[in-house]
């Protein structure tokens, strides 16, 4: 089965928007065990030693120009943080950093998300060498025992703890801390001593600084970046200096355009995730540019102060995931302004976290054109934390399809057979040197070349012409077997059936391992099937009447139908789904903060759904594929 467009689309040969990319001609090593080596020809230009060069850089040049732009509380209009303002900031609080000896011994950890202040404090740590480590506000607000913060603090020993709310943060803040030294910019927690944020900006700033930032070099520590986990426990990422300044030069120069002008990003990805605190942030800093604080989630309850933002700035580059991707679509088919504005000048949608179905890829190619007469480019790559987080990238009209392209300038990229798969591996400055105090996994997850083994596969975009790079196939440790030894591609399969419901499903999740066929959880979008429940017009219905109604159900039959009649065999047929309406959150660890699925989590922790999609006769709400059928039990229901 194939992961790429299911039919020819007319939209797809009308022209994008002209926008200067980077060199896509890659040399080839072919080697006898099987493996493949890939280097970029266009090489990797200089970079700064360390990355807040680019922040004494821009306040010397355009010290006015905003860096950061957040609502105003009463959300009428936005408040700025100017590049000048941020390293007289940053130079204030690294002051106070070097007076409290904050080191790679006693780091700075962040509790709270994006905000000005956790901006400068970042800046700070990385101006005068001390790392810092961003956390997940989950951690600290939706647990009930801390577990995983506990287990953070034990491993990176901090010297002191940023909230952005001491009342918010005041339990985790007593009950894991201790004694560290914490600072807040909003009420002070109760029960324990903390300093006032605003208070360290008025520190006076000495020669200290300046003698810190000469000192910091490639090698010194930026950040730690801990994992989200949907792929096993979070590890601590350390991002040398060298990892953070060599990635953006390699995005600038495989995003060109973006070196022509200043960026200006609207975002509401998470900083303690590295799509969004590393990649997005970066290359605005990098670039000059202006990163507006999107208020907003791509959520339908959320998803409001997204519009709103969106309405008024006019992003060039547009960086999501497919969920925040597909939360827009309705909005921008229903909003004339909001469209118009959103267009006018972008000149690309990136997007992470996982593949992007057909469907949503085809909504926006229908909206661009209707607005601008043009397609916007729509391209994605692959890479992860332990990346950069991008060492590989098209650069090119992927048509469609989940393109991971080729290495970025400065990196190499081996793929190598493993089982039934070919593994990526990366090897560059990009690359983590590895777990922070955990040398037995920094040593298993290097081979003996010095690549980083991804846990990524990746296949042949043309097994004819190697040199076209590579495309996503899923992760090595998400794939499974059936019964009968066939390996099941879980990647290229839920992207099949994501386009087959498409519009109404969210995510899908495969399940299979070890039994005689395929079955999926399906989590429908529930919003958007409420206008397939013309026979519960009457009333207000609650999720189950909606997934229980006649033309819910219709849908996602004929769209199981279309796979099983699409499918080549036992690997690519799902024979039953069963819908699901409580929804994966970041709360139960089904989902990361990006919005990415965990498949191995939501199989462990809805095993009983997954024993009743194996029930000898199904039960009344599985859907059970009717064309093409490989079960004997497939239509009697209890």
């Amino acid at each position: 089965m194939n992961a790429g467009p299911l039919s020819h689309d007319p939209l797809m040969d009308v022209p994008f928007r002209p926008l200067r990319l980077g060199g896509v001609k890659a040399t080839v090593e072919e080697r006898p065990d099987g493996s493949v080596v890939y280097e970029l020809e266009e090489p990797l230009d200089s970079y700064p030693a360390r990355l807040t060069e680019c922040l004494v850089k821009w306040a010397a040049v355009a010290p006015d120009q905003p860096l950061l732009a957040r609502r105003t509380a009463d959300g009428a209009s936005w408040e700025h943080l100017t590049y000048r303002q941020a390293l007289d900031g940053a130079r204030a609080l690294g002051e106070a950093m070097l007076a409290r000896g904050l080191s790679p011994a006693r780091p700075l950890m962040i509790l709270s998300d994006r905000s000005f202040e956790h901006a400068l404090l970042a800046l700070a740590a990385l101006h005068v060498g001390v790392p810092y480590v961003p956390v997940t506000s989950a951690y600290s607000l939706l647990s009930e025992d801390f577990a995983k913060l506990k287990r953070l603090a034990s491993v990176c020993t901090p010297g002191l703890v940023f909230a952005d709310d001491g009342e918010l943060y005041g339990r985790a803040l007593r009950d894991v801390f201790g004694d560290v030294e914490c600072v807040v910019s909003g009420k002070l927690p109760e029960g324990r001593t903390a300093s006032w944020f605003f208070d360290w900006l008025d520190t006076p700033v000495t020669a200290a600084v300046d003698q810190a930032f000469d000192k910091v070099g490639p090698d010194t520590i930026g950040k730690i970046m801990f994992t989200s986990g949907t792929t096993g426990a979070p590890k601590g990422v350390i991002y040398s200096q060298r990892m953070l300044c060599s990635n953006r030069q390699q995005v600038a120069q495989t995003f060109a355009f973006l070196q022509d002008a200043p960026p200006v990003l609207v975002d509401w990805l998470p900083w303690h995730h590295t799509f969004g605190g590393t990649h997005n942030f970066g290359m605005v800093l990098y670039g000059g540019g202006t990163y507006y604080l999107d208020p907003g989630k791509p959520t339908p309850e959320q998803i409001g102060p997204t519009l709103d933002a969106l309405r008024e700035i006019a992003p060039v580059i547009y960086l999501n995931t497919p969920q925040g991707l597909a939360a827009l679509i309705p909005h921008l088919r229903s909003d004339d302004a909001l469209r118009e504005n959103f267009f006018s000048k972008l000149a690309l949608i990136y997007y992470g976290g996982a593949s992007l179905p057909e469907y949503i890829w085809a909504a926006l190619d229908e909206l661009a054109v209707k607005t601008i007469g043009q397609r916007v480019l729509i391209m994605s790559g692959l890479g992860g934390t332990e990346a950069g987080p991008t060492p590989m990238s098209a650069a090119w009209d992927p048509r469609r399809q989940a393109i991971a392209g080729l290495p970025v300038p400065g990196v190499k990229v081996k793929v190598v057979p493993v089982g039934e798969k070919l593994e990526i591996r990366y090897a560059g400055d990009c690359v983590t040197p590895g777990y922070w105090k955990d040398p037995e996994r920094t040593r298993a997850s290097f081979d003996e070349e010095g690549y980083f083994c991804s846990g990524d596969a990746g296949a042949f975009i043309d097994p004819e012409r190697r040199e076209l790079g590579l495309r996503f196939d899923g992760r090595l440790a998400e794939n499974f077997k059936l019964s009968s030894g066939t390996w099941v591609n879980v990647a290229e399969l839920r992207l099949a059936a994501l386009n087959a419901f498409s519009p109404y499903a969210r995510d899908v999740v495969i399940a299979g391992h070890d039994q005689g066929f395929l079955a999926a959880l399906v989590f429908p979008d529930l919003q958007a099937c409420r206008a397939l429940c013309g026979d519960l017009l009457e009333s207000t219905p609650d999720a189950e009447q909606i997934l229980a109604s006649a033309g819910v159900r219709e849908h996602f039959q004929r769209g199981l139908d279309l796979l099983a009649t699409r499918s080549g065999g036992s690997s690519s047929r799902i024979e039953r789904i069963v819908l699901e309406s409580a929804q994966p959150t970041l709360d139960n660890g089904e989902l990361s903060a990006k919005g990415a699925i965990s498949q191995a989590n939501v199989l462990a922790r809805r095993r009983d759904v997954v024993a009743e999609l194996y029930e000898a006769v199904p039960t009344r709400r599985t859907l059970v594929a009717q064309r093409g059928s490989l079960t004997k039990a497939s239509s009697p229901i209890r």
